[in-house]
């Protein structure tokens, strides 16, 4: 990315940015031209790598440990992008949770359900809307960076997974509030666009590899092979660029077609 002089860099705040998806993403975002706030619980080994990755790709990096469980963090962490980095371009709402054990959705638990949607849903919805306070607030972005919201959701958005009812709840609702804030922060020049991963290759979907390489060898995925992290990384990046200025409220789908309907 191109900057003129005298012009900062753009600025992302990446959550759950330490390995797996948001890693791709912020990798992906450094080399289009992002300095990158990553957010996660834990400064371990695997945000080390990540930070690294960053920092070769030219651009600078922070990390921030942050639950968006805890809403009352919300105001410190956008801030930080503020005070650390110079401003807040774009928030990718990558954070989330699955079920603690897949199963039937009739002996589905409480304390997993307000877990997931503690994470997925009501944190990422508060830290969105304070995040989006803010960017309105900021009056030094005439001629500045394109201005985003990237919502993270699933292949689930659409598709229901009985096995694992609170996930599914959870992204369903994600898409929609992507929409809301669509609606809302269009005037100001802010875009919201959700991203819809199919099968990744991650973390969160190692304990079921064997059922997705099933899927696989049978076609259910169109393209027959995994997601990897950069195919949403790229993705995110093309879209917070500004790739496509005259777009907000869309849902993308990063899935080698398995949205698709099909007899």
């Amino acid at each position: 990315m191109n900057q003129q002089a005298g012009r900062r860099a753009p600025v992302a705040l990446i959550t759950g940015g330490r390995r797996g998806l948001g890693r791709g993403i912020a990798w992906a975002m450094a080399a289009a031209g992002f300095d990158i706030l990553l957010a996660d619980l834990e400064r371990d080994v695997a945000a080390e790598e990540t930070l690294a990755g960053i920092a070769q790709r030219g651009r600078r990096a922070a990390f921030a440990v942050a639950d968006i469980a805890d809403l009352a963090s919300h105001a410190a962490l956008i801030e930080q992008a503020y005070s650390g980095l110079g401003g807040l371009d774009c928030l990718v709402n990558n954070a989330g949770v699955t079920v603690d054990k897949r199963g039937d959705l009739l002996e589905a638990t409480v304390a997993s359900f307000d877990r997931v949607m503690n994470v997925n849903l009501r944190g990422t919805f508060f830290l969105t809307q304070t995040a989006a306070k803010r960017m309105l607030a900021d009056t030094a972005v005439e001629d500045g960076p394109h201005r985003s919201i990237v919502v993270i959701s699933s292949t689930n958005a659409f598709v229901a997974a009985p096995d694992r009812p609170e996930y599914t709840f959870s992204k369903t609702s994600l898409s929609m509030m992507a929409r809301m804030f669509a609606l809302r922060l269009a005037e100001a020049g802010i875009a919201v666009y959700e991203i819809r991963p199919g099968v990744m290759r991650t973390d969160m979907t190692a304990p079921v590899a064997a059922k997705y390489e099933r899927w696989l060898a049978e076609g259910v995925v169109p393209q027959r092979r995994w997601g990897e992290p950069e195919d949403v990384g790229r993705t995110v990046a093309a879209l917070a660029s500004g790739t496509l200025p005259f777009t907000t409220g869309e849902a993308f789908h990063v899935d080698g077609g398995l949205h698709i309907q099909k007899l």
